[in-house]
């Protein structure tokens, strides 16, 4: 079994240092490293694709985040150009020094203003927490008012009830003498019953449509993406798994560890994600502990770390584009397609040397066996 230090050594990816030469800012960095046996370690990650696709319309391809972030598929228009990334600004050698430094610190400067506004947003989510409890200490108040509303009523209830005893033992004289005043206390008895009434009634209503919005919240949420997890094999790079999600972007880490419950080879030593919320929630660390895996995160802002399910993921969305689907069950046909077809076709990866993931475990196997 390799070693929690080993894994960090084999998951480590370096940074270039700054240099004003093309050579500087393209150097590689450490060749991704594949895990010796199959079923040992799985890469992991969890993309959304839109809910319907007609394959001769561009394709959404979007991440997680954008979606989150309110991106439409009807939106989205097709990448225009290769990635970029700031330190490319090295990469020509003739332009001066001290213009690449420039440009260089502009492009630095644009991550800091992304860095204000994660500040932003997490100034918006302690508001609305702040919020959330305020609204916690009223409904507690509003509970309390209730619970002091039938302790009155059932104390008046009780009194009325010993006035009417007392008034059944009074003799025809004495009720005639206290008729006039047994009227008015029953008058202000109706009236007190038609308040509780109408004080049941409210609740009753209440209760009713929270019933409603219990039995709506328990319904999938189906929106205009739908979220898939994938589980790729980092050994052999078979696809393990695609369960869809029809909550889309709410799906939630329970719903991701309920399905990997469903088949999880017990072999697995180690995972490899992302910081989503699905892979850093409670549930899903219950599920490492239950499984008995190392839980390995990537460092934040280096996708590289997990370029196994990044190349996948890419790999997968390009062979959705040509496809069409009208709903998550015509999907769901569709990537079990996938997963044979990506399985038994040859990789492009030097770490497979040509092969299938498939043909390439089966050699695995005889040259460990």
């Amino acid at each position: 079994m390799i070693s929690h230090s080993k894994v960090a050594e084999l998951l480590r990816v370096a940074r270039p240092p700054a240099a004003s030469t093309a050579a500087a800012a393209a150097a590689p960095g450490v060749a991704a490293v594949q895990a010796p046996a199959a079923q040992q370690t799985v890469n992991s990650d969890l993309c959304v694709v839109p809910l319907t696709h007609d394959s001769a319309q561009p394709f959404a391809a979007v991440s997680v985040s954008q979606a989150a972030a309110g991106a439409s598929p009807a939106a989205v228009t097709p990448p225009d150009g290769a990635a970029t990334w700031p330190g490319q600004v090295f990469a020509d050698p003739s332009r001066p020094y001290a213009e690449q430094m420039a440009t260089y610190q502009a492009r630095r400067a644009a991550k800091g203003q992304r860095q204000h506004r994660r500040r932003q947003r997490q100034t918006a989510r302690q508001a609305l927490n702040r919020r959330s409890d305020e609204l916690r200490v009223v409904r507690r108040q509003q509970r309390q008012a209730r619970q002091r509303e039938d302790a009155a009523w059932r104390q008046q209830r009780a009194e009325q009830r010993r006035t009417q005893a007392a008034r059944q033992q009074q003799s025809r004289a004495e009720r005639r003498t206290a008729r006039t005043a047994w009227r008015q206390q029953t008058a202000n008895w109706a009236a007190t019953q038609q308040t509780h009434r109408a004080q049941v009634a409210q609740r009753q209503a209440r209760q009713a449509l929270l019933s409603q919005l219990a039995v709506l919240a328990a319904l999938p949420l189906v929106t205009a993406w739908l979220a898939i997890l994938v589980v790729v094999d980092n050994g052999t790079r078979r696809c393990l798994r695609l369960p869809v999600f029809v909550t889309g972007v709410h799906v939630t880490a329970a719903e991701s560890v309920t399905q990997l419950r469903q088949y999880w080879p017990p072999e697995i030593q180690f995972v490899i994600s992302d910081n989503g919320a699905q892979f850093i929630a409670d549930a899903f660390s219950q599920f490492a502990r239950d499984m008995e895996f190392l839980h390995v995160r990537i460092a934040p802002q280096r996708p590289q770390t997990n370029g196994v399910a990044e190349r996948f993921v890419r790999t997968f969305k390009e062979w959705l584009a040509g496809h069409t689907w009208q709903g998550p069950e015509e999907l769901t046909a569709l990537l079990a397609e996938f997963i044979v077809y990506y399985n038994d076709r040859p990789h492009q990866g030097a770490e497979l040397a040509g092969l299938s993931p498939n043909e390439f475990a089966r050699r695995l196997e005889c040259s460990t066996g």
